[in-house]
């Protein structure tokens, strides 16, 4: 069975970048794609970005396209998310999700599994 495990979170000024890690467990972890998503207090969990299983494939959210980059290192099973100018809004607890399948998924119930998330707070 597959973990994950977010790192990298905590306390950002507006217009710096984060990176966030997503580790992932198990000899079966490179089978799965891997998405990022994030919740505020109070709104649903909204999608990011996702990563195929060959990292050859990254998909972004419109809404953060433009400032969003995933990568992927399979020899170490981790996903990286880097965001960069951030912006209060972007305060979230952020989390990634692992699914087998080879589509691109964009909502929370097509991914199988979920790390525990990290909280990013975002000051002004």
């Amino acid at each position: 069975q597959v973990e994950l495990v977010e790192s990298g979170g905590g306390l950002v000024q507006t217009g710096d970048s984060l990176r966030l890690s997503c580790a992932g467990s198990g000899p079966t972890f490179t089978r799965y794609a891997v998405g990022w998503f994030r919740q505020a207090s109070g709104e649903e969990r909204e999608f990011l970005g996702t990563i195929s299983r060959s990292c050859t494939m990254p998909y972004y959210a419109d809404a953060v396209r433009s400032r969003v980059i995933i990568k992927r290192d399979n020899d170490a099973n981790l996903v990286y998310l880097q965001m960069n100018n951030v912006r209060p809004q972007d305060t979230a607890v952020y989390y990634c999700a692992a699914r087998r399948s080879l589509l691109i998924g964009t909502r929370p119930h097509e991914y199988e599994l979920w790390g525990q998330g990290t909280q990013v707070t975002v000051s002004s």
